[in-house]
């Protein structure tokens, strides 16, 4: 059941998930060691690629076309990484930016459809489109196995935070709310994934030899 009044979610939260990802995506091209042109498109197609699929898939006008606010956060995040990447690389920045960015990006693109009047199960499914599809760019840009083929929880991840925002927002939940639930279940099931090692059971896997 969609509530009266659809959530909408503050802008902040889109350029937040967009440097989140683009981040990820400039930290690809300094593992390759390409120049800082190539940083900013990795960031960039990274920061708005599953943004850009979700919004042709429902027929909305591509949020980054008339807002040039979010080029310029992918020229930052790569200028960022150009001088920042040996300390961020150290950390393992990639793995866990790529986590916040999951989880948070699965509850911007299922509020957006949402907001739009999308069905709440088309909406979840929006926003697990919008959370992994810029990872798999970044992937493919870089001539990398993609994330979602390793059997880690990842699109799971992803899932369970559309889910959570879209039901808590059906129940009434203030949106900002409701994200910040979504948000924090998707990151806790991938960070688990992450520093656990959990996986859900493969095809033909004998029963108890799979991971949690």
């Amino acid at each position: 059941m969609v509530p009266d009044t659809l959530p909408v979610l503050p802008p902040i939260l889109d350029y937040t998930g967009v440097a989140v990802f683009a981040l990820t995506g400039a930290l690809a091209a300094a593992r390759d060691r390409h120049d800082i042109i190539t940083f900013w498109f990795f960031a960039v197609f990274t920061g708005v690629g599953g943004g850009t699929l979700r919004d042709l898939l429902i027929g909305a006008p591509v949020f980054w076309v008339g807002d040039p606010t979010y080029l310029a956060i992918g020229l930052v995040a790569a200028l960022l990484v150009w001088f920042l990447a040996p300390h961020l690389e150290r950390a393992k920045t990639l793995i866990w930016l790529d986590a916040i960015g999951l989880a948070a990006y699965a509850v911007i693109g299922a509020g957006k459809a949402l907001a739009l009047g999308v069905d709440p199960f088309v909406s979840i499914a929006m926003g697990v489109l919008t959370a992994c599809f810029g990872g798999v760019i970044r992937d493919v840009l870089a001539g990398q196995p993609s994330a979602l083929l390793k059997r880690e929880i990842t699109i799971s991840a992803a899932l369970l935070a559309a889910v959570g925002f879209v039901a808590l927002s059906a129940a009434g939940v203030s949106p900002a709310w409701a994200g910040l639930a979504g948000a924090l279940a998707g990151f806790g099931l991938r960070a688990g994934a992450i520093h656990y090692g959990w996986a859900l059971p493969s095809f033909g896997e004998k029963r108890g030899q799979g991971k949690a």
